[in-house]
C-alpha cells in the first residue's frame, strides 16, 4: 500500500499528507466523493487543518484517489479501528503496556502475549503503530488488570524491544 501511495503522490506532498492522515485516522472516501469516519461525514476544512494542508488539497487528493483503481479500492474500504482504551485504562481498572520496538520486531506480540499469559492476565486490546508511518513504532496492550512490574525486565529481554512502560 505504501508503494502505491508514494508512487501516486510523489509529486504532490500535500496530497500524500492527506492520504497518510486519512489512513492514520481510519477515514474513507465515499462513493459521493466525501470523506467519512464510519458513517460520520468529515468536513474538508477540519481534515485540512489536522493534515496541515490547504483545503484545496483535500479535494485534489479525493479526485486522485477516485481516478486510481487501486487507491480507490483501498480508501473506499477503510474502517476505523474503534476506541483505544489507553488514555482511560487506569480510570476503569485496566492495565497498559507500551513497548517501543526497533526494526527487528518479528514475533514481539507473540512473546509479549506469552509473558502476560504466564500471569493469567487477559488482553483486552492490542494496537501497534505502522512501521512505515513511525520511526519508533510502539505496541500498546491493554489488559484486564495491571501488569506486575516484575515482568518489566522480561519484556526488555525480547529481541527488538527498545523501551517498555507499564501503567
Amino acid at each position: 500500500m505504501w508503494k502505491e501511495l508514494s508512487s501516486a503522490f510523489e509529486k504532490y506532498p500535500a496530497r500524500l499528507s492527506v492520504a497518510v492522515k486519512m489512513i492514520e485516522l481510519g477515514l474513507r472516501v465515499g462513493d459521493d466523493g466525501k470523506i467519512y469516519c464510519g458513517d460520520l461525514k468529515i468536513n474538508d476544512a477540519s481534515l485540512a487543518k489536522v493534515a496541515e494542508v490547504d483545503r484545496r488539497a483535500i479535494k485534489s487528493t479525493i479526485k486522485s484517489i477516485l481516478k486510481d483503481e487501486k487507491l480507490s479500492n483501498i480508501f473506499k474500504n477503510i474502517i476505523p479501528a474503534g476506541t483505544l482504551l489507553k488514555n482511560i485504562a487506569q480510570n476503569i481498572g485496566l492495565g497498559v503496556l507500551e513497548i517501543e520496538v526497533n526494526h527487528k520486531n518479528y514475533g514481539i506480540l507473540t512473546e509479549v502475549s506469552k509473558l502476560i499469559y504466564s500471569k493469567k492476565i487477559n488482553i483486552r486490546q492490542a494496537y501497534a503503530n505502522d512501521t512505515h508511518m513511525n520511526e519508533n513504532p510502539v505496541l500498546t496492550i491493554i489488559t484486564e488488570s495491571p501488569i506486575p512490574g516484575e515482568l518489566l525486565k522480561e519484556f526488555l529481554k525480547i529481541e527488538g524491544v527498545t523501551r517498555v512502560s507499564i501503567y
